[in-house]
């Protein structure tokens, strides 16, 4: 089997003369099979057989449905505890989408203006020390206002620019 395959990988006679730059690999010989020989974590055997499996990766944000934000109503204002080490008392909102699906969403910032039945954009990112929580909420779109004196990264807190005197 290998005998086979090491002739293949043979330059021959008549192209060693000439520039090796120039090789032409239509005189080299092919591999019986259209897959490349040695590709990764797979056998001899399997190469020759069949192509590997790509493996289907999960959304990390699955009630979006493939779009960047979702409208969603405020369901339930409460408070998580995060994940060890970590302690406080973290703001999360239980939204119920325009698709249908409820889901648990983090209110990034310090304070907010939301209530029950307040209409809110969802956009996806987990929060890191919360388990479950998949999504955030955009702040400064539609009821969920911006955070209140802001100065540095504001865009991401939905704040206005403060007015200089």
């Amino acid at each position: 089997m290998f005998t086979a395959l090491r002739s293949f990988a043979r330059i021959p006679q008549l192209l060693r003369a000439q520039n090796p730059c120039r090789y032409n690999l239509n005189l080299l010989g092919q591999p019986s099979t259209p897959f490349p020989l040695f590709s990764r974590n797979m056998t001899l055997n399997q190469t020759m057989r069949k192509k590997p499996v790509k493996k289907k990766k999960n959304p990390r944000s699955p009630a979006l449905e493939g779009c960047y934000q979702k409208k969603g109503v405020c369901t339930l204002l409460t408070t998580m505890k995060p994940k060890k080490p970590n302690s406080a008392q973290r703001r999360v909102a239980r939204v119920k989408l325009s698709t249908g699906k409820t889901v648990f969403a983090y209110i990034p910032g310090e304070g907010h203006n939301l209530q029950e039945h307040s209409v809110v954009l969802v956009r996806g990112g987990r929060a890191q020390d919360l388990p479950g929580v998949r999504y955030k909420l955009v702040r400064g779109a539609l009821d969920l206002g911006g955070v209140v004196n802001r100065m540095r990264a504001r865009s991401k807190y939905g704040a206005k620019k403060p007015k200089t005197k």
